[in-house]
């Protein structure tokens, strides 16, 4: 087995030790285990951190394989988690984000860069506008997604004077999670919007026309929509509580099942497979 390969599968394993240590420190009531699924999860950043490195150093190709851009949005997701924690001093929103990252990063190792070619002309100032915005509003919306799952749940036991069980008797208060979901959408929206921006102008240059007709252009405009409808109540009319909670969540799965399905399944300028 390659060096490379034996050096991705720590980074896997890392991850998947604080994806598994964290509930189990919840569970078991003890917060050195917990501790253990943070240091985890930061040596799996560092070394994630140091793989992208590498490979944007030593591949000249690197942004033309699909392998890099899954591996990157999965270090998004820590990140925005890393800071988040640092901002509200509470590390519960991992139960979703080491999930993800394992599943995201393990992902981006069998896809195999000969048959996820990006095209060409999709490298330069569009990654750098329309991916990189698109990544970071998507990882905002994976922890808005994590608050809005929170914030239902512990809403739901408090009106139905429910037993919150032991192991979660430790989520952050109402107040905290709604918080985390006004900030993720308030910085994401912007930054999809840009993304969306980038796209149009690129897609002007590339193919003469701002609208191509392209599957992925439909719907991310009809999440973008639903996103805008989200941020300008959030901002605007200062809407709070359970109904921007299950508006991130269905939008973060809506983004999240446009970049598998649609990205991979069907025939678009974005698609990851062969061409």
């Amino acid at each position: 087995m390659p060096a490379w390969t034996w050096f991705e599968l720590a980074i896997a394993l890392a991850y998947l030790a604080g994806a598994a240590l964290y509930p189990l420190g919840l569970g078991l009531r003890q917060p050195l285990c917990k501790k253990a699924a943070s240091l985890a999860s930061a040596l799996g950043f560092l070394l994630h951190t140091a793989d992208l490195a590498a490979a944007g150093l030593l591949q000249a190709d690197v942004l033309q394989h699909g392998q890099f851009y899954i591996s990157l949005f999965a270090w998004l997701c820590v990140l925005v988690f890393f800071v988040a924690w640092w901002r509200f001093k509470h590390d519960f929103l991992s139960l979703i984000t080491a999930p993800l990252a394992v599943v995201l990063f393990t992902g981006s190792m069998v896809i195999h860069p000969a048959t996820t070619i990006v095209p060409e002309h999709l490298s330069l100032l569009w990654f750098g506008l329309h991916v990189g915005a698109i990544f970071v509003a998507l990882a905002l919306l994976a922890l808005a997604f994590g608050a809005g799952v929170g914030y239902v749940y512990l809403e739901r036991k408090i009106k139905t004077k429910s037993k919150i069980p032991s192991a979660l008797q430790e989520m952050p208060a109402l107040d905290t999670l709604d918080r985390v979901n006004a900030l993720a959408v308030s910085v994401g929206f912007p930054l999809y919007s840009i993304s969306m921006l980038s796209g149009f102008i690129w897609a002007a240059f590339t193919w003469k026309r701002v609208l191509t007709g392209d599957p992925k252009e439909v719907v991310s405009l009809g999440i973008w929509v639903l996103y805008a409808i989200l941020f300008h109540q959030r901002l605007a009319l200062g809407w709070k509580g359970r109904k921007p909670a299950k508006m991130a969540i269905a939008i973060f799965l809506l983004s999240l099942g446009s970049l598998v399905l649609i990205n991979f399944l069907l025939p678009t300028h974005h698609s990851l497979r062969a061409f």
